[in-house]
């Protein structure tokens, strides 16, 4: 896993907070102290509560379970889609639609339609309607594509939710709180930690750190999958042996 140093949490910006006028009361300590007007997040706790974070979705990739990640603001998009797809892992970064845990089972259903519309394309079905059909298909699918395709491999509610910005993405944290899913979470000084169960206090608008965030808990989850390939391969040959 990543090596987790106070160096880095500060060279990559984790320690900004917001301005002090719009702290949240909760997260008093989780502060260091302030600096023209922002707060300054102490990044010894920071490295500790990471550290737990990550150890936890080392656990849950290790035992075969999904971490949806979350984050839809314009600096956080690109960076979870990167790292979800490297660890095959849902995500959402387009928009949250309502119900994504607590109706899967619809949300699972427009998943199966673009799954058919896309193999209409494959398999020549598109050649064969007019052009307005065609046109008015591709459109549709073009838009579930856009907010859809993250979930695709998501075929029963994920273990846990990484999340950037729970403020921004409090409909997401709801609806896991809700259902008793984990959620592990970049937590800034304008928002609430308590009700995350892993809230890693840091910086949630700067793009270095956010990807220093999602990149160390990305290790974590590599390293939980690594571990769970090499004990089903050291299974596999305890079989072959007692077959031989």
């Amino acid at each position: 896993m990543k090596i987790i140093t106070y160096e880095d949490l500060i060279k990559n910006g984790v320690h900004y907070g917001h301005l002090v006028s719009k702290w949240n009361p909760a997260m008093k300590p989780y502060i260091f102290g302030k600096k023209q007007g922002i707060h300054i997040i102490d990044v010894v706790k920071t490295k500790i509560l990471l550290e737990r974070a990550m150890e936890f979705a080392k656990k849950i990739a290790r035992n075969g379970g999904q971490i949806l990640y979350v984050g839809t603001k314009k600096q956080a998009k690109d960076i979870l889609r990167k790292y979800a797809e490297e660890v095959e892992m849902p995500y959402v970064v387009e928009r949250w639609l309502g119900g994504t845990l607590t109706n899967l089972r619809t949300i699972r259903k427009s998943v199966e339609t673009l799954k058919r519309i896309e193999q209409m394309k494959l398999d020549g079905t598109y050649d064969k309607l007019n052009k307005k059909e065609r046109l008015m298909l591709e459109r549709k699918r073009q838009k579930m594509e856009k907010i859809l395709s993250g979930l695709v491999n998501m075929e029963r509610l994920p273990q846990a939710l990484f999340v950037v910005d729970i403020v921004e993405e409090h409909i997401a944290v709801h609806e896991a709180n809700k259902l008793d899913i984990p959620v592990i979470a970049m937590v800034d000084t304008n928002a609430d930690p308590n009700i995350v169960d892993y809230p890693i206090p840091s910086n949630d608008d700067a793009i270095q750190s956010i990807e220093y965030i999602t990149s160390a808990i990305t290790d974590a989850i590599k390293e939980g999958i690594q571990e769970r390939e090499q004990e089903e391969e050291i299974q596999e040959q305890i079989e072959r042996d007692l077959e031989g």
